[in-house]
């Protein structure tokens, strides 16, 4: 089993999405650490692609810049083994099934049990075709995230019965990026879920400031954050680190009261 289900045990799981290499690796290095040092429970890591289908304008501009400045999948497992040598808490990729294929299945699935990756998030994988990958994860214990969306309709019960880790609620339809409100009927998707599993589940899309954080997670049992912490670093560059790190410990607090 993966240490994902520790991310939920201390209370609501704040979840920052964090795109691996924009401005710079360096940089993606002190603001995973600048998120944990600030309470972050589980850090979701994006691994570039040109083709981000799932993400607004936002990440895919994090996305065209971390790719122009030459990261690759091999400098970012580099960069988890580093990060590992004294960070425990869980991490996952996200990223699209793409770029799991091109670099071999198996061999980045395995490197991810290697390196201390404890799941993996890809969105353009639907549900009927992740016997693609599940063999794989399973036979190194990485956990492949299932995503639920107001779409999902008939089939979140199914999909909740084999969740693995925690599953991601998409909590609006459309790409990812900052809302000013969140409208989607969500109480009666979580619940459908509850009755499923008791696997956690943590709701993005959509969240930026500390009440939606806080409404979110008292719904469910996290919120993640990705389009505004891609604001904050891309405003402030190679100088995000403390600022995210503020950013981050102000969603926790938020949600620590959910």
């Amino acid at each position: 089993m993966s240490k994902i289900k520790s991310a939920f045990e201390n209370g609501k799981a704040f979840i920052p999405f964090i795109t691996c290499g924009d401005p710079d690796l360096e940089t993606t290095e002190k603001i995973v650490r600048a998120s944990v040092e600030n309470g972050a429970d589980l850090i979701e890591l994006g691994i570039p692609f040109s083709d981000p289908t799932a993400e607004g304008p936002v990440i895919q501009g994090a996305n065209i810049r971390a790719l122009a400045g030459g990261v690759t999948t091999d400098k970012i497992f580099e960069l988890v083994r580093k990060l590992r040598k004294d960070i425990s808490t869980p991490m996952v990729f996200m990223t699209y099934a793409n770029v799991v294929f091109s670099y071999n299945a198996e061999k980045f699935i395995s490197t991810c049990k290697e390196i201390g990756i404890d799941g993996l998030i890809l969105p353009d994988l639907p549900f009927e075709e992740k016997d693609e990958f599940l063999p794989i994860c399973d036979k190194y214990d990485v956990d492949l995230i299932s995503l639920i969306a107001p779409t999902s309709d008939k089939r979140i019960g199914m999909i909740s019965k084999e969740a693995k880790g925690f599953i991601y609620v998409v909590s609006s339809l459309g790409v990812t990026g900052t809302r000013s409100e969140i409208t989607t009927d969500l109480d009666s998707l979580i619940s459908v879920i509850r009755e499923n599993t008791d696997v956690p589940c943590a709701i993005g899309f959509g969240i930026s400031t500390p009440e939606q954080a806080a409404k979110m997670a008292g719904l469910s049992d996290g919120a993640i954050v990705g389009s505004a912490i891609i604001k904050i670093i891309e405003k402030h560059g190679k100088d995000a680190p403390k600022h995210v790190g503020e950013y981050v410990k102000s969603m926790k607090t938020a949600i620590m009261g959910a």
